[in-house]
């Protein structure tokens, strides 16, 4: 099937009052022009309203990348970044309302930044800018930001994007632990709750998955539990033959 009909598809039902996840004409023209199969390996399933697992992160599923980007509000000329970068469509659906050369995003992950430049470039937004960054510490060489979108959850605002935030700018992120709301930041403080999400926690230096885990008393404790749930029980000893 033409990939442009399954796009009308898959935005009619976000559109659809049964998920209402995109209701602006800005995400919904955006979100149709971008080709999702250039950014999923799986045509048919690029348009499926589902998550896929990829490098160790999950490249979210239409209906999350539609509700973050109304939260968001980003609009044509803005200045934008995206903390997580992912396989690079989150971006790529930016580029299409805020223009290509606005959008900046990073990722901590070596591989997803090769990626992302790779499908970006292949879908046609060669110009979006991907650096491999730790996500708490923003692109801070291009900021102030009128939005920054982080695809990752934390237990508070980052410090460090909140100051990279233009005087009227807006920060979208999950915030929370083990319960999270999708919350938008204005002026260092909280100004909209948006309803709960369950996003991976935002990873630091030395905790994405193609390096060795830093924490090492972490580390350890899987060690030990490991060589436990391996070791002897006593129920497997040789028996001893106590009438020898």
């Amino acid at each position: 099937m033409d990939p442009a009909v399954l796009r009308d598809d898959m935005v009619d039902s976000l559109e659809h009052e049964s998920k209402g996840c995109v209701h602006s004409e800005r995400v919904s023209v955006a979100m149709r022009a971008v080709p999702r199969h250039a950014f999923v390996a799986d045509e048919r399933g690029a348009y499926a309203d589902r998550p896929f697992e990829h490098l160790g992160t999950r490249v979210l599923a239409p209906s999350t990348v539609g509700r973050l980007l109304e939260a968001l509000d980003a609009r044509e000329g803005d200045s934008v970044l995206v903390v997580g970068a992912g396989v690079g469509y989150t971006a790529a659906v930016l580029a299409e309302i805020a223009g290509e050369r606005n959008v900046h995003a990073v990722d901590i992950a070596r591989r997803l930044v090769v990626d992302a430049r790779t499908n970006l470039a292949d879908a046609g937004y060669d110009g979006v800018l991907v650096d491999r960054r730790n996500g708490a510490d923003g692109l801070p060489e291009y900021a102030p930001y009128d939005r920054i979108l982080l695809e990752a959850a934390a237990v508070r605002p980052p410090s460090a994007l909140v100051d990279q935030l233009a005087d009227d700018g807006r920060l979208v992120m999950p915030h929370g632990a083990g319960e999270q709301t999708l919350v938008a930041v204005e002026s260092g403080e909280v100004a909209d709750r948006l309803g709960g999400v369950a996003f991976q926690p935002m990873l630091v230096e030395g905790e994405q998955a193609e390096t060795v885990e830093r924490n090492r008393t972490r580390r350890e404790d899987r060690e030990f539990a490991r060589r436990q749930a391996e070791g002897r029980t006593g129920w497997e000893q040789d028996w001893i033959d106590w009438d020898d």
